[in-house]
């Protein structure tokens, strides 16, 4: 499997880039939510960083798995968690809580969970 940063062994889930790059996210929300108006603090802001650490903490979850169908599972729910973010940061776009609602971003991170569960599936 690769996607280390050295392109060696990957031996802990933090030397997976895929959750890197979920890590990320989950500092980009906590940077984003400290301009949302106070009103929101317990609801879409609560929902929005339930949903994103979700992602990196399933991807930890699943690569200490012993089974293929163990790790797809938790990766696939780490998809779901996405799907959830994305949702989110449409809202609060929509809200004018925020400018930009990283689909690329959310996409690109989506990509890579996917090619992660084929490269198991083989």
């Amino acid at each position: 499997m690769s996607g280390s940063i050295s392109g060696g062994k990957i031996e802990h889930f933090t030397d997976l880039i895929v959750w890197q790059e979920a890590h990320a996210l989950v500092l980009e929300v906590y940077r984003l939510i400290e301009d949302f108006p106070e009103r929101v603090k317990f609801a879409l802001e609560q929902q929005l960083i339930r949903a994103a650490v979700s992602v990196p903490e399933n991807i930890a979850e699943g690569f200490r798995r012993r089974t293929k169908p163990e790790k797809i599972r938790f990766y696939n729910i780490a998809q779901a968690s996405l799907a959830e973010v994305t949702y989110f940061f449409i809202l609060a776009k929509d809200l004018k809580y925020i400018k930009n609602d990283h689909r690329e971003k959310i996409d690109q991170l989506n990509r890579k969970i996917t090619r992660l569960i084929q490269s198991i599936q083989r």
